[in-house]
């Protein structure tokens, strides 16, 4: 797979990552079990894939220690990328920030327990604390990094603002917030602030939760733990009214003999030399599928019409 370099940092990874939420939770949760999820990760790293996404927050814990377990004997093939500062939250789907300084530092040294590794390549904020001036929270993953325990800091879901605020305290390696073809905040302020500032950009959601693919029909319901269920974008009525986005990238697919999910990924992947999309995938199919979207070049004309589709209906969350 083609490589891409991961900001500033040392770090060099294959264009397209994998995000390994959904093995254990958020999707379809209570449908994958263990030996599947440790073959479909090491299935990824013969396919070129080496950044791979997690979070203590997902479970929670339970995500990184499959992770850990998956790449085990393989650590040098692999890029890990796991994150802090949202308090793990089993009532609800709602994240609760958590970015106090004493409190990152612990959650860094139980990453590392759970990973099974002596450093984590990349740190991410999951997201900033309202009650905790970014420079504290970005301060003290500084100091991991000072420790060795830490390769390189990232953050994620910030503002232009935070962002700047935050890589002024300690140089930053990647930015992760989402970016689709139906959710393209960034592409305004917070994408070019990246590139100047020579920050990876690590999509997540870039299929839309599934949605762009074109494999989730108006009419599925989703189990109740199922994120989807208490999405805006997946009511009935949204699902219905977004159709014409999802016609639209079937289209383009059919004149680049490509799938909507490759087309997705490489309308992402055009968006700059520092994006980084981190697709999951919970079947073999899909991430052959996946990973083949990095040999697609979508020519201007391609490029225009995806940049026309009308913006969705319904909230991102």
């Amino acid at each position: 797979m083609k490589t891409r370099r991961l900001g500033s940092s040392s770090l060099t990874v294959g264009a397209i990552g994998m995000g390994c939420m959904g093995l254990s939770i958020a999707y379809d949760p209570g449908t994958h079990d263990e030996a599947s999820s440790i073959a479909l990760i090491r299935r990824a790293i013969d396919l070129g894939v080496t950044l791979f996404d997690t979070s203590d927050a997902y479970g929670p814990f339970d995500n990184e220690v499959l992770v850990g377990r998956a790449v085990r004997g393989r650590r040098d093939q692999v890029v890990i990328a796991t994150k802090a500062g949202c308090a793990p939250n089993t009532e609800s789907f709602v994240p609760k920030p958590d970015g106090r300084p004493e409190v990152l530092k612990q959650c860094c040294d139980d990453s590392l327990r759970r990973l099974g590794v002596d450093v984590i390549d990349l740190w991410q904020l999951h997201r900033p604390d309202p009650n905790v001036p970014i420079e504290e929270s970005t301060g003290a993953m500084g100091d991991m990094v000072r420790a060795g325990k830490v390769r390189a800091i990232g953050m994620s879901e910030l503002t232009l603002e935070q962002l700047q605020a935050a890589h002024r305290t300690f140089p930053l390696a990647s930015l992760q917030s989402e970016l689709s073809l139906w959710t393209r905040d960034v592409l305004g302020e917070i994408l070019p602030w990246c590139e100047a500032n020579d920050i990876a950009f690590i999509p997540f959601a870039p299929l839309g939760r599934g949605y762009l693919t074109g494999a989730i029909a108006p009419d599925r319901v989703f189990a109740d733990k199922d994120v989807r269920m208490v999405n805006p974008r997946f009511t009935t009525a949204a699902r219905r009214s977004n159709q014409p986005i999802v016609d639209d990238i079937r289209a383009v697919a059919a004149t680049v003999g490509a799938t909507s999910a490759q087309v997705a990924l490489a309308w992402i992947l055009a968006q700059g030399d520092q994006v980084i999309p981190i697709p999951g995938s919970d079947r073999i199919d899909y991430l052959d599928e996946n990973v083949r979207a990095a040999e697609i070049v979508l020519a201007p004309a391609a490029l225009e019409r995806l940049a026309a589709i009308a913006p969705p209906v319904g909230s991102r969350y």
